[in-house]
């Protein structure tokens, strides 16, 4: 039979088609007789069955697909024979490339049985053409009837995404639905505690990598659960961007927010950022793991916090400080004379501007001890000090440090069975001497550190008595230095107003929260 015609056969099915019946594989086995026997009859030897299941007609990326191709280019075959054109393709640019441009100049022979299209036959290119049309409108027509349902779903509150965010769990009952992961979300608790607090992302970065808590790609990884890309768990190590990912999420707060891009068409896997007024999202769809203050707080902690002195450390009052007069936030600024920095102060942020208004210049120091001065009084009013001796003890997080236990001990656990899984790789040949001492190190020095901080939680807590307590909540409520959290907590703006020349007064205004 070297010289009969030599045929491939394509054969596709996906979840958008209509006639799709019972089981996949079985419907592509019964494309895959009709074609051979339709070989059959007229001799040609069949070269390859390519098969793509669960692809649409409009995706480039086929596996298949593209290894046909790929022969086709080759001249390994002269005969490509499909059930229809629209198993070939439903995108009508790859109709006219392939099949009325490079399979001709390739020697390829197209046919399609169903549709009675056959690339030998003179006249019908414009059947084939009319029915290259009609598969891509009803590509097109599919893909809007789709994110239409997907839309209506999305305002409904549904969750329609895959893996949920970090904290969260699909409901079994209904996979639209979110529950909380009881783990995962007291991690979620305490980076927003942190952040409020004034710790930087890369802090509670470096806290959580310390404390041996993987990040959420490792976690997810751990529990086998779907939805993360290979090699995305970045060794089980936290990130700032990570960090700001969470604190930056309204989900947390019980909100569904979804369709915050979307793909730029039905023919292309590219994504776009949609503006925020487009976004959907639904309120009480699921349990908060943040409160709603608590959320709102940190996010004006994260918008205010300014990088002022080359230190890249936000000063406590940093983006509350308002002009008094244009309402412009007020920028740090320091003078270096022969090298050195003198005091540090705030002027208004359209000064530089032509014309855009005066400095209303303060010094900082003075400015935060001013305002510090205010808050005491603030706290005084909620906390006399007389009241004091009579608080209880702050109880310890009995809670946290239970599950930062069970996380700890468990990474332990399977470190060591990776150890020992190492060691009778080695010894099986399996591994060469180079890569076992790389990796044998490797978990040894993650085995020595969570050893360490495993057992530094075990410690038991030096007892505090009642008085020392008192003394402790006393130091912390005098407020030096001012805490950034607290200020951002209580303060809604501090309103600056330009120095009087004559008198050297200057107006300063504190708007308050409650």
């Amino acid at each position: 039979m070297s010289g009969a015609v030599r045929c491939a056969i394509y054969t596709r099915l996906s979840k958008e088609d209509e006639d799709r019946q019972g089981d996949v594989s079985e419907s592509i086995r019964n494309q895959e007789a009709l074609l051979t026997a339709y070989a059959a009859d007229r001799g040609w030897e069949i070269f390859r069955v390519y098969r793509d299941e669960d692809y649409s007609g409009a995706d480039r990326l086929r596996p298949d697909f593209n290894r046909m191709l790929r022969d086709a280019e080759a001249r390994r075959f002269q005969v490509l024979l499909c059930k229809s054109q629209s198993r070939f393709t439903r995108d009508m640019e790859l109709v006219e490339k392939y099949i009325h441009g490079l399979f001709p100049l390739w020697g390829i022979r197209f046919v399609a049985v169903a549709d009675n299209a056959d690339t030998q036959v003179r006249g019908n290119k414009k059947a084939r053409q009319i029915n290259g049309l009609v598969n891509e409108w009803y590509l097109e027509d599919l893909s809007e009837n789709i994110r239409t349902v997907f839309d209506m779903k999305r305002r409904q509150g549904q969750y329609i995404g895959g893996a949920p965010i970090y904290g969260y769990r699909k409901d079994p009952a209904d996979r639209h639905r979110l529950m909380v992961d009881p783990e995962a979300a007291g991690v979620v608790r305490q980076i927003f505690r942190w952040s409020l607090e004034g710790k930087g992302k890369q802090e509670i970065a470096r806290l959580l990598n310390a404390r041996g808590i993987p990040n959420p790609n490792r976690y997810k990884l751990e529990r086998g659960w779907p939805g993360v890309p290979p090699g995305a768990d970045g060794q089980g190590l936290w990130n700032k961007t990570t960090v700001w990912r969470i604190l930056r999420n309204e989900m947390y707060t019980g909100v569904m927010v979804q369709g915050r891009r979307k793909k730029v068409s039905y023919k292309s896997k590219a994504l776009i950022d949609l503006p925020r007024a487009q976004w959907f999202r639904v309120e009480n769809t699921h349990e908060a793991i943040v409160d709603r203050s608590l959320f709102q707080a940190v996010q004006q902690g994260l918008s205010l916090r300014a990088r002022g002195g080359g230190s890249g450390t936000p000063h406590p009052l940093a983006g509350l400080v308002k002009c008094m007069d244009c309402g412009a936030v007020m920028s740090r600024t320091t003078n270096v004379r022969q090298g050195k920095a003198g005091p540090s102060y705030l002027r208004c942020g359209r000064y530089a501007d032509s014309g855009g208004c005066t400095r209303h210049a303060v010094r900082l120091d003075r400015l935060v001890e001013l305002v510090a001065e205010q808050v005491r009084r603030y706290v005084d009013l909620c906390c006399p000090p007389e009241a004091l001796p009579l608080l209880p003890a702050a109880p310890p997080e009995t809670e946290a440090l239970e599950r930062e236990r069970h996380v700890l001990s468990a990474r332990l656990a399977k470190t060591s069975q990776a150890l020992k899984a190492l060691y009778l790789d080695r010894v099986e040949g399996l591994v060469g001497p180079e890569q076992f001492w790389a990796l044998n190190q490797s978990f040894l020095d993650e085995q020595a550190g969570l050893e360490e901080r495993l057992a530094r939680l075990e410690a038991p807590p030096c007892p505090e008595s009642r008085a020392d307590a008192s003394d402790r909540a006393g130091e912390l409520l005098k407020l030096e230095p001012l805490p950034r959290g607290l200020a951002a907590l209580l303060i809604e703006k501090v309103e600056v107003g330009e120095r009087n020349r004559e008198t050297g007064e200057q107006q300063v205004r504190i708007t308050w929260k409650f």
